[in-house]
């Protein structure tokens, strides 16, 4: 994995998620020279800084997009909205729960990416899917063609991660250009959900599936039939769990597989394995809706796929990299040995060698999320197959 601050996993995991987001290594670079001492500091201090630099460089961005609109340009507006909203995402990603200015940040980041919706992108819209007495806040890209219902997946994030960041990694164009619409949705305990609307995270996540596949079965532009679920990171948890418990679903994907996410975090207490992002145990907390350690360890210890992929009967892919940091590469292992009446499983390792062997692939994140494309895609095909058999 290229790593621009020697020694701080944390930070060179945000700089190599932001170089596979659209983002410009002269951009980059620019934001993040003025902090490069402060990296040697650990993972926890300078994050603030972190932020006013990388939103020096976005707020240059959001000025030339401002003059190159004026002027009619708007593809090039359009384009310097989108990095700026991606600089800004990933460098608030890195802020302390408690930082003040933490919302109004993760605000502009959404407006600046919805603003390149309208230059760049107008078949990826905001939308809202219905949860309970309020809703949870999600991007739909439509591929639908001359009014067609088309396939369509839902993708969840993970512990730190936003709808922001998944639409900047481009999953939903690859799974476009092959007929596929994806809606991507900010779960409780992320994002939006929960930063602008307090929603904390959940065991039972079949319960977003639920709320998702509801929504999206009132659309008249998808196929009711052909509803997938990917999750990435501790999505990893979050997608087999619901896949196991939600029968509408038709696939799931498991990028990053989070079998144990529980007993991860009795290894990061014994400080084994790398943390996802600064302030760590403040943000886990914060995520799940606990105010103390002891807790949130003990609610930890429900997140886990023991007894639980067993009930998967859609097909079943576990994508996972074989120099993960975060988690451990027996975790894919131990999904795909217990998916035994998925009909179509499917236990594909990245290595270093080829590129996407680190956590999510976030090395090489184009090559494996092209693989998962081709694989949701096919197997779509494929039910269709069977069932016109």
């Amino acid at each position: 994995m290229f790593e621009y601050f020697p020694g701080n996993y944390v930070w060179n995991l945000g700089v190599v998620a932001t170089l596979n987001s659209g983002g410009q290594i002269d951009e980059v670079d620019r934001a993040c020279r003025p902090i490069r001492e402060l990296a040697a500091q650990g993972a926890d201090v300078g994050t603030s800084a972190f932020m006013a630099s990388w939103r020096a460089v976005a707020d240059q961005l959001e000025d030339q997009a401002l003059e190159a609109e004026k002027a009619g340009h708007l593809e090039t507006a359009g384009q310097a909205y989108f990095r700026a909203s991606v600089y800004v995402s990933q460098a608030e990603r890195m802020q302390s729960a408690h930082a003040p200015e933490r919302n109004a940040e993760y605000q502009h980041s959404v407006d600046l990416l919805v603003k390149s919706f309208e230059l760049l992108d107008p078949r990826t819209t905001k939308v809202e899917v219905p949860y309970g007495d309020t809703s949870l806040p999600a991007y739909y890209c439509d591929a639908s063609t001359d009014g067609a219902p088309a396939p369509v997946v839902i993708m969840w994030n993970g512990l730190d991660s936003t709808k922001e960041m998944m639409v900047g990694a481009g999953f939903h164009h690859l799974l476009a250009a092959r007929g596929i619409s994806t809606l991507m949705v900010d779960c409780p305990g992320s994002g939006e959900a929960l930063r602008l609307r307090g929603l904390t995270a959940r065991v039972d996540t079949e319960v977003w599936a639920a709320a998702c596949v509801d929504y999206l079965e009132e659309r008249d532009d998808v196929r009711a039939d052909r509803i997938g679920l990917a999750g990435w990171s501790l999505g990893g948890y979050f997608a087999p769990r619901a896949a196991a418990f939600e029968k509408r679903l038709a696939l799931c994907v498991a990028w990053g597989a989070n079998h144990n996410w529980g007993a991860v975090q009795k290894r990061r207490l014994n400080r084994e394995g790398e943390n996802p992002v600064p302030h760590y145990w403040d943000h886990v907390m914060w995520v799940w809706g606990e105010s103390d350690l002891d807790t949130f360890i003990e609610k930890a210890e429900a997140v886990h796929l023991d007894g639980v992929v067993e009930k998967i009967t859609v097909p079943f892919l576990i994508a996972h990299g074989e120099n993960d940091r975060q988690i451990p590469l027996d975790y894919a292992h131990r999904s795909y040995e217990q998916a035994v009446n998925s009909p179509k499983r499917e236990l594909r390792i990245f290595t270093a060698q080829e590129g996407g062997a680190e956590h999510i692939g976030l090395d090489h994140l184009g090559h494996v999320a092209t693989y998962i494309a081709d694989w949701v895609s096919d197997t779509f095909v494929e039910l269709d197959a069977g069932a016109d058999a």
